[in-house]
């Protein structure tokens, strides 16, 4: 119980790191005050330039990617029996996603887990069959309705729907498929504000040209 604690802390305040707040105060801008208000990549982009916004994606996909890759090669062994190994990581993954979404640096209010989910699954999908394939069709469709129409909520919230239904196809583990449920349920709460906008028709687009 107690390595099944430290993972619990250490993942969890690894995802808490609030990277687009951090880079935005770097630069004298509170990213919370700009923009959509979240401290996600999305509107990093907006607020502090495609430079940034990139470095931002990359370190929060690192944030899910490493803890669940190297945490539980280190932890694995120590949670037995209580643990296994991809019980383990599932849980590393969930809980670098919480820290994300619900930073204990910002008041509990963070972003909304895209990027970081997207750390996780790659880092899952190293260690356990058949994810790869999943998580590969949920990242198409993003790609697709992403460049098609320019919305990058609703690019996540339709890979999101895609993703359990793709677990449920390609017969991964209950486990796996219950965890991509919710996944997909942390990633539609979070846009629940940009739900309201898709249907009002006000949702921006992310575009790339300078101001």
């Amino acid at each position: 119980m107690l390595w099944i604690a430290v993972a619990i802390i250490i993942s969890y305040l690894i995802g808490s790191i609030p990277t687009a707040y951090v880079f935005g105060r770097a630069r004298g801008i509170d990213i919370r005050q700009h923009g959509s208000g979240n401290v996600g990549a999305t509107n990093a982009l907006r607020v502090l330039g495609k430079k940034t916004g990139i470095i931002v994606l990359g370190i929060d996909i690192l944030k899910g990617l490493v803890p669940v890759i190297f945490l539980g090669n280190i932890l694995s062994v120590k949670t037995l029996p209580l643990m296994n190994d991809e019980q383990l990581r599932i849980l590393i993954a969930l809980m670098c996603i919480v820290g994300h979404n619900w930073t204990v640096f910002l008041n509990f209010k963070g972003g909304k887990g895209m990027a970081t989910s997207l750390g996780v699954l790659i880092g899952l999908a190293t260690k356990v069959s058949g994810l790869g394939a999943v998580l590969g069709i949920a990242m198409g469709a993003w790609l697709v309705i992403f460049f098609a129409i320019r919305i990058v909520s609703l690019a996540s919230i339709i890979s999101a729907l895609i993703l359990p239904l793709a677990a449920f196809f390609i017969k991964l583990s209950p486990l796996l498929i219950g965890t991509s449920i919710v996944l997909c349920a942390f990633i539609i709460i979070r846009h629940k504000a940009n739900i309201a906008r898709l249907v009002k028709g006000k949702e921006p687009r992310l575009s790339f040209k300078k101001k």
